[in-house]
């Protein structure tokens, strides 16, 4: 498959028939690979259909739009973590579908730390997350694609009203956060949430991802973890 313009790669997404080619194993949801097609493109992606979820006594059903936010809220800070995901209806019913990246599944957060070339985009996903109050940001949600770039996936548990950061990523903690970073969250602040997402959260949800922007650029560093309790589980 050769890469495409976002216009068009959202366009097949949206519009492209869906072959199902098989299910994502070790997920605690079912999650499907498939084949989108649309005239002479086609691209891999991931289908995650709200009749596979399983129920949370913490998150409401339609877990699925919770992907679409954080590829929302990716594209508004400009920093392009989370691969092209739209809400869409599939075989089996409605859910998101994300294009697939392929990566270098040996490689992880605990593996990509090591090298100092990649701390720049690991910051930003790790903003992104206290942004997001992300409830299970594993090691293994972190893939170096073979474009060289580290992407965002598995942003399900996010957006909630209430205190959830479950993450593997502390090695920041204390450090400043990049001014080009701080710039961008401002920039959020000023112009307020696009319309398109804020119409997938509630109205509690809206306003604590202000409040959590706000705290993020009236503090100005990566935050501490120093319990051990603010880990998820399994780690990779």
């Amino acid at each position: 498959m050769s890469l495409q313009p976002e216009t068009s790669l959202l366009d097949l997404l949206a519009r492209g028939a869906i072959t199902v080619k098989g299910r994502i194993a070790r997920s605690s949801n079912a999650i499907f690979l498939v084949e989108v097609t649309l005239d002479s493109a086609a691209a891999l992606a991931v289908y995650k259909p709200a009749r596979g979820e399983r129920p949370l006594w913490d998150f409401p059903p339609g877990l699925f739009r919770r992907e679409v936010a954080a590829y929302l809220l990716s594209e508004a800070l400009g920093w392009g973590l989370v691969p092209r995901t739209v809400e869409r209806e599939g075989p089996l019913g409605d859910g998101s579908l994300q294009r697939f990246v392929p990566a270098d599944f040996e490689q992880h957060y605990f593996t990509l730390r090591e090298d100092p070339a990649h701390h720049a985009r690991l910051k930003q996903i790790c903003l992104f997350d206290l942004l997001v109050n992300n409830a299970d940001r594993k090691s293994g949600h972190c893939l170096l694609g073979r474009d060289g770039i580290i992407h965002a996936i598995d942003n399900a548990l996010t957006f909630h009203a209430e205190p959830k950061l479950r993450t593997v990523i502390w090695e920041f903690g204390g450090e400043p956060i990049p001014n080009a970073l701080l710039a961008d969250v401002r920039r959020l602040l000023t112009g307020g949430l696009p319309a398109s997402l804020a119409a997938l959260l509630d109205p509690a949800e809206q306003a604590a991802l202000l409040a959590r922007a706000r705290a993020i650029v009236q503090q100005g560093r990566f935050p501490v973890e120093t319990g051990g309790h603010r880990y998820p589980w399994p780690l990779v």
